[in-house]
């Protein structure tokens, strides 16, 4: 029987002072309610004052969770603008100080705060989580060993991250570097049932490390509150419609790999530490670099990487009904990411003479104009 495959997508969002361009350390309390009552459930606030998080509802296809998304998006983006403030899908802002910043007042956030310290306190950085619905929870986790190989190709695909505090880091996602200070990040341990996952979860409930399973943050995960296998290794893209691009190719691989299964096949498991490799590839250079074929075991351009990907679940995209979607992530590994966008517009602010500050409020500026963009042109 075929998963329900499901979708739905959360993405967290900085918000900015119009004027100064940087981050609204202590939001009006007016404007949280303003989204509540203008979006309902659906926006939640963040760790950190200045964020917001808004999540869609389930859908089956990609192109309706893509029109609920740009919705959340104008619903935050009109209620920013009557603060004075704006929203920003960047995993970093190009110039704000993280000690500058004020965490939201729930139990849970002053537990983080406490139990963590320091590691916590600068995770002003943001992403994007995509749920998949898999009705069957060993299904759940064999899908989640297998995907894990393609999680490097997504990241690249959404970085959104090469500033922190006015440098450029010389990453395309910066905001990795920062999560993955955290305990129990990076890839998922080798599980091969939700039993054993559920044990390992247990055995740190049990000696006290966690609360539950909403601790483990993993690049990938059994949701502990829905049916779903949910990706978390990407930055938050710039645009909606790298979004969906990039939720197509997730859902079309879960199918692809399901049907794998039907036939008693699958995907090879590889080392995680090759799979590593290549998430620190796509970590450091987006879309310009280039990826481990750990089939053929050699590097390989990530603009012929992203065409064989479309090759391999392209019947899966079709049958999904998201195969254009699935084909614009062709048009993105060539233009660039978020992070090239930023680098481009920086550069030019530089290049005319403009001092560093003044080039990354030009950065924030880009990102501001294009939050509700549907595309990246």
């Amino acid at each position: 029987m075929q998963p329900s495959l499901t979708l739905g997508i959360e993405e967290e969002y900085l918000i900015v002072d119009i004027e100064s361009r940087d981050l609204v350390q202590q939001p009006d309390s007016g404007f949280f309610e303003a989204c509540s009552k203008a979006l309902g459930a659906q926006v939640t606030g963040e760790y950190l004052q200045c964020q917001v998080e808004v999540g869609t509802k389930p859908h089956k296809r990609v192109r309706d969770a893509a029109a609920e998304l740009l919705e959340l998006r104008h619903g935050v983006a009109e209620c920013a603008a009557k603060f004075g403030y704006a929203p920003i899908a960047a995993s970093t802002h190009p110039f704000a100080n993280w000690r500058n910043q004020s965490h939201t007042r729930k139990s849970r956030y002053d537990d983080l705060r406490s139990d963590l310290g320091q590691v916590v306190r600068r995770m002003l950085i943001c992403g994007m989580h995509i749920h998949v619905g898999i009705d069957d929870k060993d299904e759940r986790i064999d899908l989640m060993g297998q995907v894990s190989y393609f999680l490097p190709h997504l990241l690249a695909l959404s970085t959104s991250s090469p500033f922190w505090e006015g440098e450029d880091t010389g990453l395309n996602s910066y905001r990795l570097t920062v999560f993955d200070a955290l305990p129990r990040t990076g890839l998922p341990d080798p599980v091969q049932s939700y039993g054993e996952y559920k044990r390992l979860v247990s055995g740190l409930v049990r000696a006290g490390c966690i609360e539950d399973a909403t601790k483990i943050w993993w690049d990938i995960r059994p949701s502990d509150k829905f049916p779903t296998l949910e990706q978390r290794i990407t930055d938050i893209c710039g645009t909606v419609a790298e979004a969906a691009g990039i939720a197509a190719a997730y859902q079309s691989l879960l199918l692809y790999f399901h049907r794998l299964k039907q036939k008693n096949q699958k995907w090879r498991r590889y080392p995680n530490t090759m799979i590593l490799e290549n998430r620190w590839q796509a970590q450091r250079h987006g879309v310009n670099g280039k990826l481990i074929d750990l089939g053929r075991g050699k590097m390989v351009g990530f603009g012929d990487l992203v065409e064989e990907l479309i090759a391999l679940v392209g019947k899966e995209a079709q049958d999904l009904d998201c195969y254009a979607e699935l084909l614009s992530l062709r048009t993105f590994a060539q233009n660039g990411s978020s992070a090239d966008r930023q680098r481009r517009v920086y550069g030019a602010a530089i290049a005319k003479g403009d001092e560093p500050h003044a080039a990354m409020s030009a950065v924030v500026d880009l990102l501001v104009a294009t939050f509700t963009a549907k595309s990246t042109a």
